[in-house]
């Protein structure tokens, strides 16, 4: 299970990396908001222990704008105890919050609690499609749409970005990571139409002369 930590504490994300991979979780870690998102452009772990404090930003505008659409479970984490703030961040749709001092054995039981509970959701409605990202699994009003291996991969890159309009040439790059085929504008519009027929929907939206994007109803 991957952990996208957030905390720009040197000394404490080191001593917080060692005990998690102790506990046989994987972990990124960022120190700023400017790193998180670029991380998350693309990347999705499975939960964020996001500190509030951050050297160019908060963790609640960081969350809000760049998390919470991406439905991945989140622990606040800051030296911060004020009420307020804890209210804030739990109405927000943090799933927990834990104030400095804390005990990494209390981190990983709440990181537990969250798995245990299945509050992870990582299947993603727009109207009447669903993609789910542990599957890999598209639906048409509960019925499975057959898509090639890439054709799911540019979908999930779209899926991962809901709001964002994803640029033609980050598609590109990606389809040349994933198959090492070198590909151009043209290859792009043609697996963009082949998948907008498949799904027989208007949801993805061309932004003219950038990308594509998706977006939440």
């Amino acid at each position: 299970m991957d952990i996208l930590l957030v905390e720009d504490n040197e000394i404490l994300a080191k001593g917080l990396i060692y005990s998690l991979n102790q506990s046989k979780f994987q972990v990124i870690h960022k120190t700023n908001v400017k790193d998180t998102i670029e991380f998350l452009y693309n990347g999705r772990p499975d939960i964020i222990i996001l500190d509030i404090s951050l050297p160019d930003g908060n963790g609640f505008d960081l969350y809000e704008k760049n998390i919470k659409e991406k439905q991945i479970p989140t622990i606040f984490l800051t030296a911060k105890d004020d009420e307020d703030d804890i209210v804030k961040g739990l109405e927000l749709g943090a799933d927990d919050y834990l104030t400095k001092p804390f005990s990494v054995k209390e981190l990983i039981a709440r990181i537990n609690k969250i798995i245990h509970k299945g509050q992870k959701n990582n299947k993603i409605r727009i109207k009447n499609i669903e993609f789910d990202l542990d599957k890999m699994v598209v639906t048409k009003d509960n019925e499975e749409i057959v898509l090639t291996s890439l054709e799911l991969k540019i979908l999930n890159l779209l899926f991962l970005n809901i709001n964002k309009v994803v640029p033609r040439d980050n598609i590109i790059d990606k389809i040349w990571e994933w198959t090492g085929n070198d590909v151009n504008d043209n290859t792009v519009t043609v697996y963009l139409k082949r998948i907008r027929e498949k799904l027989d929907s208007n949801i993805i939206k061309t932004v003219k002369g950038i990308g594509y994007r998706i977006d939440k109803e």
